[in-house]
Protein backbone atom coordinates (compact mmCIF):
# COMPACT_ATOMS: atom_id res chain seq x y z
CA UNK A 1 0.00 0.00 0.00
CA UNK A 2 1.51 3.38 -0.79
CA UNK A 3 1.56 5.86 1.53
CA UNK A 4 -0.03 9.38 0.97
CA UNK A 5 -0.77 12.54 2.94
CA UNK A 6 -2.57 15.49 1.86
CA UNK A 7 0.22 16.82 0.03
CA UNK A 8 1.41 14.11 -1.87
CA UNK A 9 3.48 10.69 -1.88
CA UNK A 10 5.90 10.06 0.78
CA UNK A 11 9.28 9.20 -0.42
CA UNK A 12 12.49 8.51 1.09
CA UNK A 13 15.24 10.95 0.81
CA UNK A 14 18.91 9.62 1.17
CA UNK A 15 21.67 11.82 0.49
CA UNK A 16 24.64 9.02 1.07
CA UNK A 17 27.19 12.01 0.12
CA UNK A 18 30.47 11.28 -1.67
CA UNK A 19 31.26 7.76 -2.22
CA UNK A 20 33.50 5.44 -4.19
CA UNK A 21 32.72 4.64 -7.55
CA UNK A 22 32.10 0.68 -6.85
CA UNK A 23 30.14 1.77 -3.17
CA UNK A 24 27.63 4.06 -5.17
CA UNK A 25 27.08 1.65 -7.81
CA UNK A 26 26.71 -1.30 -4.87
CA UNK A 27 23.76 1.15 -3.08
CA UNK A 28 22.31 2.18 -6.24
CA UNK A 29 21.51 -2.08 -6.88
CA UNK A 30 20.68 -2.51 -3.56
CA UNK A 31 17.95 -0.11 -3.51
CA UNK A 32 17.07 -1.21 -6.44
CA UNK A 33 16.70 -5.41 -5.32
CA UNK A 34 15.40 -4.19 -2.34
CA UNK A 35 12.59 -2.03 -3.62
CA UNK A 36 8.92 -4.39 -3.35
CA UNK A 37 6.21 -2.68 -5.46
CA UNK A 38 3.28 -3.40 -2.85
CA UNK A 39 4.60 -1.93 0.69
CA UNK A 40 8.13 0.28 -0.55
CA UNK A 41 8.23 3.85 0.21
CA UNK A 42 10.15 5.28 -3.36
CA UNK A 43 13.11 6.88 -3.04
CA UNK A 44 15.01 9.59 -4.07
CA UNK A 45 18.93 9.39 -3.40
CA UNK A 46 21.39 11.61 -3.76
CA UNK A 47 25.23 11.48 -3.95
CA UNK A 48 28.84 12.23 -5.37
CA UNK A 49 32.12 10.70 -6.56
CA UNK A 50 35.04 10.78 -4.49
CA UNK A 51 37.39 10.03 -6.60
CA UNK A 52 36.22 10.17 -9.70
CA UNK A 53 35.51 7.23 -11.60
CA UNK A 54 34.57 5.38 -15.13
CA UNK A 55 31.10 4.06 -15.34
CA UNK A 56 30.05 1.37 -17.89
CA UNK A 57 26.79 0.94 -19.84
CA UNK A 58 25.63 -2.48 -18.50
CA UNK A 59 26.47 -3.86 -22.15
CA UNK A 60 29.24 -2.29 -23.20
CA UNK A 61 32.49 -4.13 -23.39
CA UNK A 62 35.77 -2.01 -21.43
CA UNK A 63 38.13 -4.02 -24.02
CA UNK A 64 36.18 -2.33 -26.92
CA UNK A 65 35.87 1.29 -25.81
CA UNK A 66 38.60 1.98 -23.21
CA UNK A 67 42.47 2.12 -23.34
CA UNK A 68 42.56 -0.40 -20.40
CA UNK A 69 46.29 0.37 -20.19
CA UNK A 70 46.05 4.01 -19.61
CA UNK A 71 43.40 2.86 -17.32
CA UNK A 72 45.73 0.67 -15.43
CA UNK A 73 48.70 2.77 -15.41
CA UNK A 74 46.23 5.56 -13.80
CA UNK A 75 44.65 3.46 -11.42
CA UNK A 76 41.59 4.31 -12.67
CA UNK A 77 38.43 3.17 -11.12
CA UNK A 78 36.08 1.49 -13.44
CA UNK A 79 32.69 0.02 -12.47
CA UNK A 80 29.43 -1.24 -14.36
CA UNK A 81 26.41 0.23 -14.14
CA UNK A 82 22.98 -1.85 -14.14
CA UNK A 83 21.47 0.96 -16.79
CA UNK A 84 22.85 1.18 -20.09
CA UNK A 85 24.04 3.84 -22.23
CA UNK A 86 28.09 4.44 -23.05
CA UNK A 87 30.74 5.24 -20.81
CA UNK A 88 30.36 8.37 -18.21
CA UNK A 89 33.19 10.02 -16.29
CA UNK A 90 31.86 11.13 -13.07
CA UNK A 91 34.03 13.81 -11.20
CA UNK A 92 32.35 17.19 -9.89
CA UNK A 93 29.49 16.14 -10.13
CA UNK A 94 26.20 15.80 -8.28
CA UNK A 95 24.39 12.29 -8.77
CA UNK A 96 20.79 10.98 -8.25
CA UNK A 97 18.88 7.81 -8.53
CA UNK A 98 15.48 7.43 -7.63
CA UNK A 99 13.53 3.70 -7.23
CA UNK A 100 9.74 3.68 -7.56
CA UNK A 101 6.56 1.72 -9.16
CA UNK A 102 4.81 3.03 -11.97
CA UNK A 103 2.08 3.93 -9.65
CA UNK A 104 3.60 5.85 -7.19
CA UNK A 105 4.56 8.84 -10.27
CA UNK A 106 2.15 10.68 -12.15
CA UNK A 107 0.96 8.50 -15.48
CA UNK A 108 3.38 7.93 -18.30
CA UNK A 109 1.87 6.79 -21.78
CA UNK A 110 4.78 4.89 -22.56
CA UNK A 111 8.01 3.64 -21.06
CA UNK A 112 9.92 6.49 -23.52
CA UNK A 113 7.17 8.28 -21.86
CA UNK A 114 8.33 8.06 -18.40
CA UNK A 115 11.71 9.42 -18.91
CA UNK A 116 9.69 12.70 -19.82
CA UNK A 117 7.68 12.48 -16.57
CA UNK A 118 10.77 11.09 -14.62
CA UNK A 119 13.44 13.76 -15.65
CA UNK A 120 10.98 16.68 -15.31
CA UNK A 121 12.06 17.88 -12.18
CA UNK A 122 15.78 18.42 -13.87
CA UNK A 123 14.37 20.74 -16.37
CA UNK A 124 12.79 22.75 -13.42
CA UNK A 125 16.03 22.53 -11.46
CA UNK A 126 18.19 24.21 -13.96
CA UNK A 127 15.32 26.77 -15.02
CA UNK A 128 15.29 27.64 -11.27
CA UNK A 129 18.85 28.56 -11.19
CA UNK A 130 17.67 31.15 -14.72
CA UNK A 131 18.96 28.63 -16.79
CA UNK A 132 17.14 27.90 -20.37
CA UNK A 133 16.71 24.13 -20.36
CA UNK A 134 15.13 22.09 -23.16
CA UNK A 135 14.80 18.68 -23.66
CA UNK A 136 16.72 17.32 -27.01
CA UNK A 137 13.46 15.89 -28.79
CA UNK A 138 12.11 19.76 -28.68
CA UNK A 139 15.10 21.38 -30.43
CA UNK A 140 15.55 18.37 -32.69
CA UNK A 141 15.60 19.59 -36.99
CA UNK A 142 12.87 17.55 -38.61
CA UNK A 143 14.69 13.98 -39.66
CA UNK A 144 17.34 14.50 -37.39
CA UNK A 145 18.06 10.77 -35.21
CA UNK A 146 18.45 11.31 -31.96
CA UNK A 147 19.74 7.84 -29.49
CA UNK A 148 22.33 6.47 -31.29
CA UNK A 149 24.72 3.94 -29.80
CA UNK A 150 28.14 6.10 -28.68
CA UNK A 151 30.99 4.81 -26.93
CA UNK A 152 31.00 7.98 -24.57
CA UNK A 153 27.51 8.43 -22.95
CA UNK A 154 27.89 12.11 -23.36
CA UNK A 155 28.73 12.21 -27.25
CA UNK A 156 24.91 11.03 -28.07
CA UNK A 157 21.74 12.36 -27.69
CA UNK A 158 18.60 10.86 -26.50
CA UNK A 159 15.19 12.43 -26.72
CA UNK A 160 14.97 14.12 -23.18
CA UNK A 161 18.57 14.57 -22.38
CA UNK A 162 18.50 17.95 -21.35
CA UNK A 163 20.03 20.79 -23.39
CA UNK A 164 20.93 24.63 -22.14
CA UNK A 165 20.84 26.72 -25.62
CA UNK A 166 22.23 23.52 -27.74
CA UNK A 167 24.48 21.70 -25.16
CA UNK A 168 24.07 18.86 -23.45
CA UNK A 169 24.56 18.68 -19.71
CA UNK A 170 24.59 15.58 -18.09
CA UNK A 171 22.56 12.41 -18.64
CA UNK A 172 19.96 9.70 -17.51
CA UNK A 173 19.49 6.31 -17.68
CA UNK A 174 16.72 3.92 -16.56
CA UNK A 175 15.90 0.34 -16.26
CA UNK A 176 12.88 -1.59 -15.10
CA UNK A 177 12.10 -5.14 -13.58
CA UNK A 178 8.98 -6.75 -11.33
CA UNK A 179 6.92 -3.16 -11.94
CA UNK A 180 9.74 -1.02 -10.61
CA UNK A 181 11.56 1.86 -11.89
CA UNK A 182 15.10 2.72 -11.40
CA UNK A 183 16.94 5.52 -12.95
CA UNK A 184 20.13 8.27 -12.21
CA UNK A 185 21.68 10.58 -13.58
CA UNK A 186 24.51 13.14 -13.40
CA UNK A 187 24.23 17.06 -12.73
CA UNK A 188 28.00 18.02 -13.73
CA UNK A 189 29.33 20.77 -11.80
CA UNK A 190 32.73 21.09 -13.80
CA UNK A 191 32.80 20.47 -16.96
CA UNK A 192 35.15 17.25 -16.62
CA UNK A 193 34.57 15.29 -20.04
CA UNK A 194 37.82 16.22 -21.42
CA UNK A 195 39.40 14.53 -18.33
CA UNK A 196 37.30 11.16 -19.06
CA UNK A 197 37.61 11.21 -23.02
CA UNK A 198 41.56 10.68 -22.43
CA UNK A 199 40.56 7.35 -21.49
CA UNK A 200 38.52 5.98 -24.65
CA UNK A 201 40.30 4.15 -27.87
CA UNK A 202 38.33 6.57 -29.78
CA UNK A 203 38.32 9.79 -29.07
CA UNK A 204 35.91 12.23 -29.95
CA UNK A 205 36.21 15.55 -31.40
CA UNK A 206 34.97 18.68 -29.63
CA UNK A 207 32.60 17.09 -27.18
CA UNK A 208 33.95 19.84 -24.43
CA UNK A 209 32.34 22.28 -26.90
CA UNK A 210 28.85 20.17 -26.98
CA UNK A 211 28.38 19.51 -23.53
CA UNK A 212 28.53 21.84 -20.50
CA UNK A 213 28.03 22.29 -17.01
CA UNK A 214 27.29 24.67 -13.87
CA UNK A 215 30.14 26.10 -13.85
CA UNK A 216 30.24 27.07 -17.59
CA UNK A 217 26.70 28.63 -17.04
CA UNK A 218 28.09 30.85 -14.51
CA UNK A 219 26.31 28.88 -11.56
CA UNK A 220 28.10 29.17 -8.46
CA UNK A 221 25.98 28.29 -5.69
CA UNK A 222 26.89 25.72 -3.19
CA UNK A 223 26.15 21.91 -2.65
CA UNK A 224 23.94 22.40 0.13
CA UNK A 225 22.05 25.02 -2.00
CA UNK A 226 21.44 22.92 -4.93
CA UNK A 227 20.70 19.73 -3.22
CA UNK A 228 17.51 21.81 -2.21
CA UNK A 229 16.46 23.35 -4.97
CA UNK A 230 16.59 19.92 -6.59
CA UNK A 231 14.26 18.51 -3.88
CA UNK A 232 12.41 21.53 -4.08
CA UNK A 233 11.63 20.90 -7.93
CA UNK A 234 11.29 16.77 -7.63
CA UNK A 235 8.46 17.54 -5.35
CA UNK A 236 6.75 20.11 -7.43
CA UNK A 237 6.67 17.83 -10.38
CA UNK A 238 6.24 14.92 -8.54
CA UNK A 239 3.74 15.17 -6.35
CA UNK A 240 6.12 14.17 -3.81
CA UNK A 241 6.67 15.20 -0.22
CA UNK A 242 10.55 13.88 0.87
CA UNK A 243 11.51 12.73 4.18
CA UNK A 244 15.08 12.54 4.98
CA UNK A 245 16.02 8.96 5.75
CA UNK A 246 19.03 6.24 5.77
CA UNK A 247 19.43 2.99 4.19
CA UNK A 248 17.41 0.31 5.87
CA UNK A 249 19.49 -2.40 7.39
CA UNK A 250 18.05 -4.98 4.64
CA UNK A 251 19.87 -2.12 1.71
CA UNK A 252 23.00 -1.61 3.89
CA UNK A 253 23.42 -6.15 3.79
CA UNK A 254 22.52 -6.34 0.09
CA UNK A 255 24.64 -3.18 -0.71
CA UNK A 256 27.55 -4.93 1.35
CA UNK A 257 27.28 -8.22 -0.54
CA UNK A 258 26.89 -6.72 -3.69
CA UNK A 259 30.24 -4.26 -2.88
CA UNK A 260 32.67 -7.54 -2.34
CA UNK A 261 31.29 -10.10 -4.57
CA UNK A 262 29.91 -8.00 -7.70
CA UNK A 263 31.40 -4.26 -7.58
CA UNK A 264 34.85 -5.29 -6.66
CA UNK A 265 34.96 -8.28 -9.99
CA UNK A 266 36.55 -7.56 -13.16
CA UNK A 267 34.57 -10.23 -14.57
CA UNK A 268 31.26 -7.69 -13.82
CA UNK A 269 33.04 -4.51 -13.77
CA UNK A 270 34.92 -5.04 -17.26
CA UNK A 271 33.29 -7.93 -18.89
CA UNK A 272 29.23 -7.34 -17.74
CA UNK A 273 29.73 -11.36 -16.22
CA UNK A 274 27.95 -12.07 -12.96
CA UNK A 275 30.55 -13.15 -10.48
Amino acid sequence: MHRQNEHGTLWRLIDTGPCCGRENMAIDEALFRCFDPAVSRPVLRLYGWQPPALSLGRFQKAGDDLDLARCRADNLTIVRRITGGGAIWHADELTYSLVCAPSQIPPAASVKDSFRVLTAFLLGFYRALGLQADYAVDLAPAGSRLGQRTPLCFAGKESYDIMLQGRKIGGNAQRRSREVIFQHGSIPLQNRVGQGVQYLKIRPQGLEQATTCLGDEGIAVGDEQLKQILVQQFAAQLGAVLQPAGLTGQEQAVSAQLLTGKYQADCWNLEGEEP
